[in-house]
């Protein structure tokens, strides 16, 4: 199990979590067929992607603006529990925590597209997607606002 956590920009606060039980792939980035959408302007359609191996979770930058660890621009990384990894250079940063024993079971799953309606240039949106049962009952996706571009 992994946990992407979006820290508060100036203060360090969590804002907004999500928990990925059996995914082996994670996408982030604006366009709606990531698995965590966030709309700001620093961060590309798809920005970055999380990949579970046998040895670990392995980062992979696609952003134009580049993704960060530590302060320093990166390609491709092994992730560590407690990484902190920023997209772009003054855009939102994610925490990850990974699980004990993480590894067994591990599937690709993709969750349904949401559809956002959000102008990216001037705020950031963040989407969390509820599970199918949720969806079955009525349940409707967590969004956040947050403007990272203060």
């Amino acid at each position: 199990m992994i946990t992407l956590t979006l820290m508060h920009p100036t203060q360090s606060l969590p804002v907004q979590s999500w928990t990925f039980e059996s995914e082996s792939v994670i996408r982030i980035g604006r366009a709606n067929d990531n698995d965590v959408i966030i709309y700001s302007a620093v961060v590309s359609r798809h920005h970055v992607e999380l990949w579970k191996d046998p040895s670990g979770w392995e980062i992979i930058n696609f952003g134009a603006n580049g993704t960060y660890v530590n302060g320093e621009p990166i390609v491709q990384v092994s992730v560590e529990d407690g990484m902190i990894v920023r997209l772009g250079n003054s855009g939102p940063k994610l925490q990850v925590a990974i699980a004990a024993g993480d590894g067994s079971g591990m599937k690709n799953h993709k969750p349904p597209a949401a559809q956002i309606d959000a102008k990216p240039e001037e705020d950031t949106l963040i989407v969390r997607r509820k599970s199918k049962i949720n969806e079955k009952i009525g349940g409707e996706e967590d969004v956040t606002m947050f403007d990272f571009e203060q």
